[in-house]
């Protein structure tokens, strides 16, 4: 079972977002059979095993075991992820352009920028899986208070001359064999925790 796993056909993001098979995913990071699932969701099996078999279809499940009952065949299943993004290429029409309107000062550019990473990083996993490889990448994920607005706005202007540096300092347009990067960096106030 994957950590993380990226929603790319529309179809799946779909059946993912219905509540009832939403439930069922989460209930399966454990592997479970349909009259498990039934008891734990309040449905009957018939209706359970109907919505295991449309998320199986589209890869959000899979058979974990089959175990024999008496006459029968139990199938037992888990989710292929402990948690899901739905990619902005499930719906290519409207995804999000940061191209169309940058300002690096605006929360929809910041958004449009984000769902950017994600269809790219969910295509880079894709591609890494079918490869059986590992994809290079690296975040930083920090937290930092400030005491006023200047003070937002003078590490805004000294952390964007850092990037602007270290990417002139690394950057080899070039480079036999190189291979571009893209980089992110955002700003944005925390949420605060419940």
């Amino acid at each position: 079972m994957h950590e993380v796993a990226v929603i790319e056909d529309p179809a799946a993001a779909e059946v993912s977002l219905d509540p009832v098979r939403a439930r069922l995913l989460a209930e399966l990071a454990e592997p479970n059979s349909a009259t498990t699932l039934a008891a734990k969701v309040g449905l009957p099996r018939q209706k359970v095993n109907y919505h295991l078999r449309t998320l199986e279809q589209h890869g959000l499940v899979e058979l974990a075991e089959e175990r024999r009952k008496g006459n029968m065949t139990e199938r037992v299943m888990r989710a292929t992820a402990a948690s899901y993004v739905i990619s902005p290429t499930a719906l290519a029409a409207v995804q999000p352009d940061p191209g169309r309107a940058p300002d690096r000062l605006s929360a929809r550019w910041l958004l449009a920028v984000a769902a950017r990473l994600v269809r790219d990083v969910g295509t880079l996993i894709t591609g890494a899986a079918k490869a059986d490889k590992k994809v290079a990448t690296f975040a930083l994920d920090g937290e930092v208070r400030f005491a006023t607005a200047a003070d937002r706005a003078a590490f805004a202007e000294e952390l964007a001359a850092a990037v602007t540096d270290l990417v002139a300092k690394y950057h080899e347009e070039t480079a036999a064999g190189g291979r571009a990067h893209r980089v992110v960096v955002a700003v944005h106030p925390s949420i605060p925790k419940d």
